[in-house]
């Protein structure tokens, strides 16, 4: 996906939030913002990736701090609560396990940011009202024909959190007697589930992990692995989790492959991308 204006001034309110986990250097972080500033003067332009120019943004900060994991607390506070409601989350399930409904589960995951929640929201009501919101694109028919047809799936992962909801739609996908490789970063960024964080919560269940030889906010094809490479190139059938793989894949050729999106639009570069509204949740082929 190509930014859209509002890209901007979210560009600068992540870095902020990246520097103010990273250090409590007032000067470093002067100094940081300045090369931010430059770096998007020279490189924001209407030909711009989102999230390849997210990712420069990231690696920047990461290098110039020293702080490799900024969102490490985040990513634990993620996992732990995301894990306290999954029992309420199969209870839901058992009522209709559907494909749709275990479909709705995994981006219910992606719209929570479990490491972002204020003391006081009530998450249940949360899951429950957005459980019960109809999807503003639908194209799980279509997907329980391709899980029909296809005998190997490439699933990409999004965040920490939002994966102990992926377990419960990969269990459902498991039904359909197909192989699952699960993709994760190779390194930190962001709240972005790793190696470590998918082997804590067992998603090596479900199928073999990979990374994708990298630390880019989605899937940025020029950056990821030679290794990984090779398995997306062969894979045609994938479903993609979250903003960050859609903002990655649509820059990238896809053509012959069955691919499906699976988010919620959390902005409204997304929005108007997708042409939906924003906290709409979908599923779409590609």
């Amino acid at each position: 996906m190509k930014v859209y204006y509002e890209c901007g001034p979210c560009f600068l309110r992540q870095a902020r939030e990246a520097m103010d986990l990273s250090s409590d250097d007032e000067e470093l972080k002067i100094q940081l913002m300045k090369e931010v500033f430059l770096f998007l003067a020279e490189n924001y332009n209407e030909n711009a990736s989102s999230n390849g120019t997210g990712s420069k943004i990231h690696k920047m900060i990461k290098e110039k701090t020293g702080c490799y994991d900024p969102y490490i607390d985040e990513k634990i506070n993620g996992n732990e609560l995301a894990l306290k409601y999954l029992p309420m989350v199969k209870d839901l399930l058992k009522k209709d396990d559907s494909l749709e409904n275990y479909v709705k589960i995994a981006i219910i995951g992606n719209l929570l940011d479990f490491g972002a929640f204020e003391l006081g929201t009530d998450i249940e009501k949360f899951i429950i009202d957005s459980f019960d919101k109809k999807l503003a694109i639908n194209n799980t028919p279509n997907l329980e024909s391709d899980l029909k047809k296809h005998k190997n799936l490439l699933y990409l992962v999004d965040n920490v959190g939002e994966i102990v909801f992926d377990k419960l739609f990969l269990k459902k996908i498991k039904e359909y007697d197909i192989k699952i490789t699960i993709a994760v970063k190779e390194k930190p960024i962001l709240n972005d589930a790793c190696m470590e964080d998918a082997l804590a919560i067992g998603l090596d269940d479900f199928g073999e992990i990979v990374s994708i030889g990298t630390d880019t906010v989605g899937v940025v094809y020029t950056e990821i692995s030679q290794k990984f490479k090779e398995i997306f190139d062969n894979s045609d059938f994938i479903i993609s989790k979250g903003l960050g793989n859609y903002e990655g894949l649509t820059e990238t050729n896809l053509d012959g492959k069955d691919v499906y999106f699976l988010l919620c639009a959390k902005c409204s570069a997304i929005a108007k991308d997708l042409n939906i509204n924003l906290q709409d949740m979908i599923i779409i082929k590609n």
